[in-house]
Formats: structure tokens, sequence, C-alpha cells
């Protein structure tokens, strides 16, 4: 009887049968895997069903390629952390269900489930809003790579410098630089300097760049930039918006960024 134990993030849970539910997790060797819970609906197991729960699951089943049975221990809710702030448990959200929208099923992804793992950290122990939205961007970015999409942001697709990269292509998602852009800037999307490596910032000693990695305005592109790869490049193969979960996290990033 195959049967494994290991920690895990709950993405999603839904409702099978009158009391039990089909639950998604993302683990560090089994991928995103789901399984079966039991009396999922009980007072004691609807807390730790919510998503972005840290848990040690243990699954079990008489083949593998069945669905299972999952029994869930609850180690960490991040999301009691956020429950006060829309932006936030938005982020959390929008996390799990990019995951489990679109990894396939039973592969490894171990280091983006510590990234991921990481992120839930960040976002619901910092002090500031500025301080844990460039790493959900970056994570983004990092779930791009992972799906074969990695974008470019070394060096201007047109010149071949490494400073002054202002804007990505949408199409090619290579950086460009201001005169490399040339009359089609205007097409771009902004690369905010927050992405930009350390090694190229202090290369460029660019002062405003570097204050603008504090600035809120650039989380809005940073997200925008992002979600039109995830838009163009995963869900439009896919025949599918962009989930409602991370549309949501545009809006309030953006009214948070007109509000600072």
């Amino acid at each position: 009887m195959p049967e494994w134990s290991e920690r895990a993030i709950i993405l999603s849970a839904r409702p099978h049968g009158e009391n039990n539910a089909v639950i998604s997790l993302f683990t560090p060797s089994k991928g995103r895997h789901a399984g079966l819970v039991y009396a999922a609906s009980s007072r004691t197991k609807r807390g730790i069903l919510e998503a972005g729960n840290h848990v040690q699951a243990s699954w079990r089943a008489r083949l593998d390629e069945q669905l299972g049975v999952f029994s869930l221990e609850l180690e960490k809710s991040p999301s009691a952390f956020v429950l006060d702030n829309p932006v936030r448990l938005s982020a959390l959200a929008s996390m799990c269900v990019l995951i489990d929208q679109t990894l396939p099923e039973r592969v490894p992804h171990e280091q983006l489930y510590h990234a991921s793992m990481a992120l839930l950290d960040v976002i619901s122990l910092s002090e500031e809003e500025k301080d844990w939205l460039p790493y959900y961007v970056r994570w983004e970015l990092a779930l791009l790579s992972q799906l074969g999409f990695g974008l470019a942001l070394d060096k201007c697709a047109v010149t071949g410098e490494d400073e002054g990269l202002v804007f990505v292509s949408p199409r090619s998602g290579h950086a460009v630089t201001r005169q490399g852009a040339g009359k089609f800037s205007d097409r771009m999307l902004a690369l905010p300097s927050f992405l930009l490596n350390q090694d190229t910032a202090s290369r460029a000693n660019n002062v405003l760049a570097r204050q603008d990695a504090q600035h809120t305005a650039s989380f809005s592109d940073g997200l925008a930039l992002t979600g039109h790869f995830l838009a163009n490049r995963i869900f439009a193969l896919m025949d599918k918006p962009l989930p409602s979960a991370r549309l949501r996290l545009s809006d309030l990033v953006s009214k948070f960024c007109q509000d600072t």
C-alpha cells in the first residue's frame, strides 16, 4: 500500500459528498498533490483546511494512481495573522490559487515550495506592505521560470547593456533600455528597479532607481509585469483568465499605491 508523509501547504478544498472534501496540497517532493479528507466539514477540521495553512500531511491509497486519503495535522496558520489586512489576505489566496491552477500534479518543485513557504512567512510577519510586496512579485517571477517562461532581466535585448534597464518587452520577456526601446517605448512594460539584481543597480549608481525600489507605485508595475506573462503565457494556453484572487490583489495594491 503506497503512503507518504510530508510537510505541505494547503492550496484548496472542494466539497465531496455530504461531509468530505478533496484537498489540494503543495509538498516539496510530491509537488501538487490531491487527496480525500473525511469529515472535512467538522468543526475541528474546517480550520485546518484554510488555504495557506502549513500542515503535516500523511497520504495513503491502495494504488499509486488512486486519489487516496489524507490525514492532516495543523502546524501553522498564516491566514490567522492577516485576517484584518485585505491586501495580505489576497496575496496569500493568489499564491495558493496560482500554484493550484498552473503546476502539474505530482511533479516535484522543491525550490518553489521552499520559496512559497518563505513568502507566506514574509506576508504574515512583515510590518509594512512595502516590505513583503517585492517578495511576492519575485515569487511570481520564480513561478513563471518553473513553468518554462522565465524573464530575462539582466541585460538589454537590443543593446546588450546591463545598465539603464527600464522596460520589458511584452513579447519576448527581455529587458530593454530606454534607448533600445526607441519609438516603441509606449508599448513596453515598466521594469521596477527592485527587480534588478544588486550588482546591476550598484554599477548603474542610479540614486533614483534605488529610491524607486522603495516607492510603492513600482509594486503595481511589478504586478502588471508578471500578470501580463501569467495571463498570456500560462492561462491563455488553458483558455482561462487570470484567477479572480490574482485580479483582486492587483486592484488592492493599486489602491494601496494611490493612498500612500
